[in-house]
């Protein structure tokens, strides 16, 4: 894996470019590549998701690939909640479905630490998931990052 190459916007963090730290989040979780993802958190990384805990590059890669092998045609949408100096804290959902076709809707919050090369070198994340019906579903755009005209959570009731 490379080592750590800076990924701005660098903090301390406005609400501009927090929000568009945010933004380059959603999309690259939206295009599912484990390996470039991963690119944008410190080769160090920590992580809690859930009751998982994750530390480096090489567990992130290997973490996200489990997670899209089982969250199937997944789709997310991310909105800043707060920011001050290099931390970041957010709010999302996401919409999948498992190989036997049930539909879920997770929510969660996560807080983020960067350092000062705009690498996220924290990642605390709590998550909900909510069995919906496929007909319930918010989230309608081709697989790949959102489309800028798709609703946000907030215009979605989210």
């Amino acid at each position: 894996m490379p080592e750590d190459i800076a990924k701005p916007p660098l903090p301390p963090f406005d609400i501009e470019s927090a929000t568009a730290k945010v933004r380059f989040a959603e999309d690259a979780w939206n295009g599912r590549n484990p390996e470039k993802v991963s690119l944008a958190y410190s080769v160090d990384s920590v992580w809690r998701n859930r009751a998982e805990f994750v530390s480096g590059r090489a567990e992130i890669v290997a973490f996200l690939q489990r997670k899209w092998a089982k969250e199937l045609d997944y789709r997310l949408i991310k909105e800043l909640w707060a920011t001050h100096d290099n931390r970041i804290a957010v709010r999302f959902a996401y919409e999948w479905h498992d190989d036997s076709g049930s539909w879920f809707r997770a929510y969660g919050n996560e807080n983020w630490e960067f350092n000062e090369l705009g690498l996220m070198k924290r990642r605390i994340a709590s998550i909900n998931d909510l069995p919906i019906q496929e007909g319930d579903r918010k989230f309608h755009w081709p697989l790949g990052p959102r489309p800028a005209d798709h609703p946000g959570l907030s215009d979605l009731g989210l």
